[in-house]
């Protein structure tokens, strides 16, 4: 028998985040509807979910290992508001901590350099005050439109609020589908609907909310996320965040293997946002695994996946705080605005 190679005292790569030089990747410039390719989409539930369970219990990462996953997710965190009662101070001091969402004296003990979070996400009449905090610090203002969160308004109405928040500033629109076209099946009627909001979009990059929680079914979840890369989408991306149930693993494995076919097909890389419900560090962490396994390092980047979250950065600062100095402090002494 072989003998285990014992002088290996280096940390296996799968431990680490990968240290990635940013590539400009091409914009998804979509493709005709493929309805064989649609129709064809399938998902095995029970086989999905069983899969979806053993992630948690894959990775145990500890202390430095640990720290440096933690702050790779920092870096492809959306941190949002999209509140009622949002207001210009709110997002100014929103956008403060996106611009350092790591404490200094807890970056400097682990021997770290400055980060940023991946956007600000606001609503559109927020832009505004967003990208006045944010000017020169590299940060992209990500603005939700088209009826958030049911995009039940009308189709022109949509399309100019779109325009109207690139013309504000926003670099990235949240749009949101008509889930009617899913649950009936009217697959052409999504992607004409995807391919126009695309157009709108023009510079901006487009990240297309799928709703998935009602969308009926995983299959519904694959064939709605084909139609929307097929028309031109950036990213996909699972929720708005209002629905009852946000994002899932089972969700995003059938998300992100259709990201994995799209690529294998076309050669272009489509963005994943699971959004909402992800408040805890060590769920960040399943979702980073389950990304590193599927897709590869490559998508462990800002500019291929996010996180739609309000609430993550505070937890993922704290375990940070905790690394540094042994001792868990309370949640309000990391606040996100």
């Amino acid at each position: 028998m072989q003998q285990e190679d014992t002088r290996q005292t280096e940390k296996p790569a799968h431990d680490r985040p990968a240290q990635l030089p940013q590539v400009a990747e091409p914009r998804n410039p979509g493709m005709a509807l493929d309805l064989d390719w649609v129709l064809g989409a399938r998902a095995n539930t029970s086989a999905i979910e069983r899969r979806a369970r053993t992630l948690p219990g894959r990775r145990s990462l500890k202390k430095d290992h640990q720290a440096a996953w933690l702050l790779k997710a920092t870096t492809c965190i959306d941190l949002t508001t999209l509140a009622g009662d949002d207001t210009a101070g709110r997002v100014r001091r929103l956008c403060a901590k996106g611009m350092q969402p790591v404490r200094a004296d807890i970056l400097s003990a682990l021997g770290m350099a400055p980060i940023t979070v991946g956007a600000i996400c606001v609503y559109h009449d927020m832009i505004a005050p967003a990208v006045d905090a944010l000017q020169a610090s590299g940060v992209p203002v990500a603005a939700v439109s088209t009826g958030f969160p049911a995009g039940l308004s009308p189709f022109d109405t949509r399309i100019a609020e779109i325009r109207a928040s690139v013309a504000a500033g926003a670099q990235e629109i949240d749009i949101v589908i008509s889930r009617r076209h899913a649950l009936t099946g009217n697959w052409q009627a999504l992607y004409d609907e995807t391919r126009a909001m695309r157009q709108a979009c023009g510079e901006a990059h487009m990240k297309t909310i799928l709703a998935t929680a009602e969308l009926g079914s995983l299959r519904n979840v694959a064939r709605a996320s084909l139609v929307c890369m097929m028309g031109g989408a950036d990213f996909i991306k699972t929720s708005t965040g209002k629905e009852s149930v946000n994002a899932t693993l089972p969700v995003s494995l059938v998300m992100i293997r259709a990201l994995r076919d799209y690529h294998d097909r076309t050669g272009i890389h489509i963005g994943y946002k699971p959004a909402g419900g992800i408040s805890k560090a060590k769920d960040a962490l399943t979702y980073l695994a389950l990304i590193k396994e599927e897709l590869g390092t490559r998508w462990l980047s800002p500019d291929l996946f996010r996180f739609g979250a309000s609430s993550l950065l505070g937890d993922i600062e704290r375990q940070l705080e905790h690394q540094v100095t042994g001792r868990y402090s309370t949640g309000w002494r990391h606040p996100a605005a």
